[in-house]
C-alpha cells in the first residue's frame, strides 16, 4: 500500500455531488511556492516566495496571502517549528507587510483588528526549567529548555499585547511527553482567536489543547492528556465544539501509529465525532497536520508525511483526495512532498472577486502535475 501511495500525485478521488466546491491552499515545507488547485487538482494560482516557510501560508479575505519564511541560518537551535520572517503579499506577489522576528515559532493568526498574533521561542529561567517534569535526561540544547511566548503585533509590527505562556504552566500538571528532548516544553503549533477575544492554542508536547484570557494570559480551559497525542490546529467550530488534528505520535496505548480528525465537546471533555482511516495505520503523519470543517459539514484533512489532502463527510465517506506532487530533498527527510496544512475557500470567497482563476495559465504546469 504505501509503495502505491508514494507513485500517486495529483487528483486521486473526487466525488462533486459530495464535496464542498470550491480552492485548496498549500504550500510544500521545503519548497518556495505556494500554490493554489481547484477542485479538478488544476493549479489556478502560484505564489513565488524567497524562502521555503516556516511553516504555514494562508489566504486573506482581501486577496492577499499571509504566510511565514524560514530564516537559515537563524538564533534557534536546529529543532522543528522555527520561522523568522513573516510576509503579507498581494495577489501578485508584491510584498504589502513585512515582519522580521529571528524568534517566531512557526504558527501565526490574524485577528479580526487587523493585527497579527504570532508565536515565539523564550528561554525558559533555569529554575523553573528544572522542575519540568519528563523527557529525556541530558537532552536540553547547550542546557537550555525553550518555552513559547505569543505576541500581538500592529502593522507597524508594534507589540501590543503579549504572554509568556511558560509562566502560566504548572510542571506539576503539564507533563512533558517522556520520549521528547527536554529542549522544548511545549511548542504551541496553532493560535486560534475565539469570538470573546480569547485565545484558543496547541501545546504539542504536552499534548494539550488550552485556552489563555486575553485580559490576564491566565489558561482558563484545557484538555487532551491521555486522549490525544502531539496534535495540531484546534478550531472553534459554529456548534460550540472544537475540531483538531490528532497526531497520535507517542500516543500512550495503541496498537500501532495512527492519526484522527477529531471533534470534541469543550463542555464535556468528550469525543463527538472522528475520522481515521481504514485500518487507521493508513492516516498517519507524525509531525504537522490539519483538520478544517466545511460550510457543507465535511471535514478536510492533511497528512502532512504523505503530502496527501483528503475530503471525508460526517458519515466518514472520502469525497475527494489530493497528493502533492512537489518533491524536495531534506537532511532529515528524505525526498519528500510534506506540506503543513491544507486550506479549502469556497468559491464565494472574497479574496477570489475580480481574479483570474483559469487553470489554462499554468498549463505547462498542469500537463506535469495535474490529475
Amino acid at each position: 500500500m504505501n509503495f502505491q501511495r508514494r507513485s500517486l500525485h495529483g487528483l486521486t478521488h473526487y466525488v462533486p455531488s459530495k464535496a464542498f466546491n470550491g480552492y485548496s491552499l498549500f504550500a510544500p515545507l521545503y519548497g518556495k511556492d505556494v500554490w493554489l488547485i481547484d477542485m479538478e487538482g488544476q493549479i489556478v494560482h502560484r505564489w513565488r516566495m524567497p524562502l521555503t516557510p516556516g511553516c504555514d501560508a494562508e489566504l486573506l479575505p482581501n486577496g492577499n496571502l499571509l504566510w511565514s519564511g524560514k530564516v537559515v541560518p537563524g538564533p534557534l537551535p536546529e529543532f522543528g517549528g522555527s520561522g523568522g520572517l513573516l510576509m503579507e503579499v498581494d495577489w501578485e506577489g508584491n510584498v504589502v507587510w513585512r515582519c522580521d522576528e529571528p524568534y517566531h515559532s512557526h504558527c501565526f493568526h490574524r485577528l479580526k483588528n487587523g493585527n497579527t498574533l504570532i508565536s515565539r521561542w523564550e528561554a525558559i529561567p533555569d529554575d523553573l526549567a528544572q522542575r519540568v517534569k519528563r523527557g529525556l535526561p541530558g537532552t536540553e540544547r547547550k542546557g537550555v529548555m525553550w518555552g513559547c511566548g505569543i505576541q500581538e503585533i500592529t502593522a507597524d509590527n508594534e507589540v501590543v499585547w503579549e504572554c509568556l505562556t511558560y509562566e502560566k504552566l504548572d510542571p506539576e500538571i503539564d507533563l512533558l511527553c517522556p520520549l521528547c528532548p527536554r529542549d522544548r516544553w511545549t511548542n504551541i503549533n496553532a493560535l486560534h482567536e475565539l469570538p470573546d477575544g480569547n485565545i484558543l492554542v496547541s501545546f504539542r508536547l504536552t499534548d494539550t489543547i488550552a485556552i489563555i484570557d486575553k485580559a490576564t494570559g491566565d489558561l482558563i480551559w484545557r484538555w487532551g492528556p491521555g486522549e490525544i497525542a502531539h496534535q495540531h490546529n484546534p478550531t472553534l467550530l459554529e456548534n460550540g465544539n472544537i475540531l483538531l488534528f490528532d497526531n497520535g505520535a507517542h500516543r500512550r496505548i495503541t496498537w500501532g501509529n495512527f492519526s484522527r480528525a477529531v471533534e470534541m465537546n469543550p463542555k464535556t471533555g468528550k469525543i463527538e465525532w472522528e475520522y481515521r482511516d481504514n485500518p487507521p495505520g493508513d492516516l498517519f503523519t507524525f509531525v504537522c497536520g490539519s483538520a478544517q470543517r466545511l460550510p457543507n459539514g465535511n471535514t478536510v484533512i492533511c497528512e502532512t508525511c504523505m503530502g496527501r489532502f483528503l475530503e471525508v463527510t460526517p458519515d466518514k465517506e472520502l469525497v475527494w483526495e489530493y497528493v502533492n506532487p512537489f518533491y524536495f530533498d531534506h537532511h532529515v527527510y528524505g525526498r519528500n512532498n510534506m506540506a503543513f496544512r491544507v486550506y479549502r475557500y469556497g468559491p464565494d470567497f472574497p479574496a477570489f472577486q475580480g481574479k483570474d482563476l483559469d487553470p489554462r495559465k499554468y498549463d505547462a504546469i498542469n500537463l506535469i502535475y495535474g490529475p
